[in-house]
């Protein structure tokens, strides 16, 4: 059953006539007739007989009204749930990577939720960007600015990044832990090139290379929300980066000005900067 088409029931009860209805509900009077044809043939049941002109439902009719009333009330219901909540209401979908998700908007996701019962959060956690122009995210963060696309973009912040490496031993005799060849752009990789160590291990998964540098045995290149544990950690030694990485903000243009919108690209912003001063 179809909402629309059960609206026209109703209608039509309500008016007494296909026209009337059509008037009502702004819709052809011979969609109207053939919407409530397509549903007698459904439900095997004749909704209405011609009585002096007017359209009166059967006994069958008005057992389907009945339905029909109480979905109308609760669609009514469905409509004012915004209204009961307070600040802001809406879904909103953010992609971004893995590690970011869990170190830099998890930590702080329930106090924002708290604050804006109205929200709801969906996280898209991936390596891989999701198609924004095919619109499987709302709202998305890149560590690499995009070329062009339909959407805006703005800096949401700059990222430490600090080399680590075991107190114990020099570079050389530990293994190198290296982002893949097409993030060769990324300072990074920028500074671990000047290293001229032969990467023995390669992944864009900050995670795993946060485990190999935990090992001691390992040196690599963490940002500083992954690097709480690790800064404390005297059996390493950790090295500053002197180049920051720009992180990006991805929205689609129809939520620039959307509420919802504005409350959670605040908060995102609030998380880079508390995750920055806690590195």
């Amino acid at each position: 059953m179809n909402w629309d088409d059960l609206r026209i029931i109703a209608a039509v009860r309500d008016e007494g006539t296909y026209a009337g209805a059509s008037a009502r509900l702004r819709i052809d009077e011979t969609t109207v007739g053939r919407r409530l044809a397509r549903i007698e043939r459904a439900l095997g049941l004749r909704l209405f007989e011609a009585v002096d002109g007017v359209r009166k439902p059967t006994r069958q009719c008005d057992m389907v009204l009945a339905h029909i009333e109480a979905m109308a009330a609760h669609a009514e219901e469905i409509g004012r749930i915004g209204e009961s909540l307070p600040g802001p209401v809406g879904r909103l979908r953010i992609a971004s990577t893995s590690a970011i998700a869990e170190e830099v908007l998890a930590p702080r996701a329930s106090e924002f939720l708290r604050a804006h019962p109205g929200l709801t959060l969906q996280f898209l956690t991936s390596s891989d960007n999701v198609k924004f122009s095919r619109w499987e995210a709302d709202l998305a963060i890149r560590l690499r600015k995009p070329d062009k696309g339909d959407f805006a973009i703005s800096k949401l912040a700059e990222v430490r990044s600090y080399f680590f490496e075991p107190a114990a031993t020099t570079a050389g005799e530990a293994m190198l832990c290296a982002y893949p060849d097409e993030l060769g752009g990324i300072p990074e990789m920028q500074f671990l090139r000047a290293k001229r160590l032969r990467a023995r291990c390669v992944t864009d998964n900050v995670r795993i290379i946060q485990t190999l540098i935990q090992s001691h045995h390992a040196v690599g290149v963490l940002p500083e929300h992954s690097c709480a544990d690790l800064l404390t950690d005297r059996r390493l030694r950790a090295t500053l980066l002197p180049k920051r990485r720009d992180v990006w903000l991805l929205v689609q243009n129809h939520l620039k000005r959307d509420a919802a919108t504005r409350v959670t690209i605040d908060w995102l912003r609030a998380c880079f900067q508390d995750a920055a001063q806690r590195g």
